[in-house]
């Protein structure tokens, strides 16, 4: 059932007049993932290769969460579904938003599929808007606070070089947050079947 829904998201045309390269929907995931990481939207590397958080910030990324790349890009264990599928194009610092075509479409049956997740990782503010649009305080304090939303979520920085002005400026995110956020997925993780 979730190939079929994979088969007709990749096949999705929605935004292709708002989209600067033919649509590409890049995500994977499977009802047997534990952790669903949603981050923005692909880059132009990942949009390139094919292949989600194929750049640096995806090296960030897998590194704040002690996670190999064989684990991170097996569906099976890592479901990746972005708030946008397709690479929005080029902005004047770093890409354009996601469009918010994909979520209003897909983000529900998608969720639907994915019955077995322990853990939900939201990867900056598009994803943290979405997903916890009570949460009334800007992406600092949310990420400060993450044991508030968390055995839901973990809502996380941006792991782009774009982003480390932040993590100079706020070092207690990778002191504290990330040690405990890299014990989460391994817990989540050691769930998965043998």
């Amino acid at each position: 059932m979730s190939d079929e829904l994979l088969k007709r998201i990749r096949s999705c045309k929605l935004c292709k007049a708002h989209l600067p390269l033919p649509p590409r929907p890049i995500l994977n995931f499977s009802p047997k993932a534990r952790i669903l990481i949603t981050g923005q939207a692909p880059g132009i590397k990942a949009h390139d290769s094919n292949t989600p958080w194929n750049d640096a910030s995806g090296d960030r990324l897998r590194e704040w969460l002690g996670i190999s790349k064989e684990d991170f890009y097996n569906p099976e264990k890592v479901a990746i579904v972005p708030m946008g599928f397709c690479y929005p194009g080029k902005g004047k610092s770093g890409d354009l938003p996601p469009r918010p075509e994909c979520a209003k479409k897909w983000m529900t049956e998608i969720l639907q599929h994915l019955p077995n997740i322990d853990l939900h990782l939201l990867i900056g503010n598009y994803a943290i808007q979405y997903f916890l649009p009570s949460a009334n305080a800007g992406l600092t304090e949310i990420v400060q606070n993450w044991q508030e939303f968390y055995p839901r979520f973990i809502p996380l920085p941006h792991p782009s070089p774009r982003n480390n002005l932040w993590l100079r400026k706020n070092p207690w995110f990778e002191k504290d947050v990330v040690p405990e956020a890299r014990l989460l997925v391994q817990k989540a993780l050691s769930r998965y079947p043998k």
